[in-house]
């Protein structure tokens, strides 16, 4: 099957490799490479390099929507269909409808549950019992296409967004093969339950000692690495990297014992914290170098 490939993120690059060992993919999109690391300088994006080193051609247009020359290089590579995952454009009707079999989306949740730009982290932040992949038929709607497979995992009650990434993202990779060799009839989604993942920013980091320590712990989990669960300390943002609610009761942001926050409804232990420009360190190990005030 000729296959265009269009992704951005780790998460998409084992989806590319399954297509390339099983299909023929005649063209990669990626977000167009952006400065990074010391100096700035100009990085493509993870699918873009792993499509260098297959030996793929590369396109990285910054913008579809309104290109018409770019929708008829996508119309002109006769591609039976177009595979999505994380891409992070949206495509018009001309690009949607261009492939023979139309643009199908790796999604990374059990949809109708979490459309939207951060499934991964929305499931781990609201402490879901189960997430998944769904694989679906694109249309102009946000995740709102018809499915064609969905595979669901159960979540442990620690689980972190770094590890249902992974598993997702391999798990992606196996149904899209699936899906494209057994092609199933698409059934509409349930808009019952519909639920949205709107976009993160770093303020989404910010730990509010108001709110119950479960939820703050999931936070943290949910938050890791990016944008990165924190609280503010002098002018600096003290980043936590693990943490477990645990029994206290006081003041919200009052500190119960070393380490341990009061929070709305129980107390939040931290257990690995790291100051900007410093290596993460155990709590008990930070704490003996900075002492934290008896208020946050």
């Amino acid at each position: 099957m000729r296959v265009i490939f269009m992704g951005s993120p780790e998460f998409s690059v084992p989806a590319l490799r399954a297509l390339h060992a099983a299909h023929e993919v005649v063209c990669v999109y990626a977000q167009p490479p952006k400065p990074a690391h010391r100096g700035q300088r100009e990085t493509p994006c993870p699918v873009h390099l792993a499509a260098l080193e297959l030996g793929l051609p590369v396109r990285t247009p910054a913008r579809v929507r309104r290109d018409a020359a770019e929708h008829a290089a996508f119309a002109a590579l006769a591609a039976d269909v177009a595979v999505v995952a994380a891409y992070g454009l949206i495509l018009p009707p001309a690009m949607l409808e261009a492939p023979r079999l139309g643009c199908i989306n790796i999604h990374a949740s059990l949809l109708p549950r979490w459309r939207g730009a951060a499934p991964i982290h929305a499931a781990v932040l609201a402490g879901d019992a189960q997430s998944g992949i769904t694989i679906m038929r694109m249309e102009e709607g946000l995740d709102t296409g018809p499915m064609l497979l969905r595979e669901a995992m159960a979540l442990h009650p620690r689980i972190t967004t770094p590890e249902l990434h992974d598993a997702l993202s391999a798990m992606g990779a196996d149904l899209i093969l699936r899906g494209l060799a057994e092609q199933p009839i698409a059934t509409p989604q349930p808009e019952a339950g519909a639920t949205y993942a709107a976009k993160l920013s770093k303020a989404d980091g910010l730990l509010d000692w108001r709110e119950p320590a479960a939820g703050l712990e999931r936070r943290v989990r949910a938050m890791n690495p990016w944008p990165g669960a924190f609280f503010p300390l002098g002018p600096d943002n003290i980043r936590v990297l693990d943490a477990m609610a645990a029994p206290g009761t006081g003041a919200p942001g009052q500190q119960l014992s070393p380490g341990l926050i009061a929070c709305g409804e129980g107390a939040l232990r931290l257990l690995r914290l790291q100051r900007p420009g410093r290596a993460a360190m155990e709590a008990d190990a930070f704490l003996r170098g900075t002492a934290l005030p008896a208020q946050l």
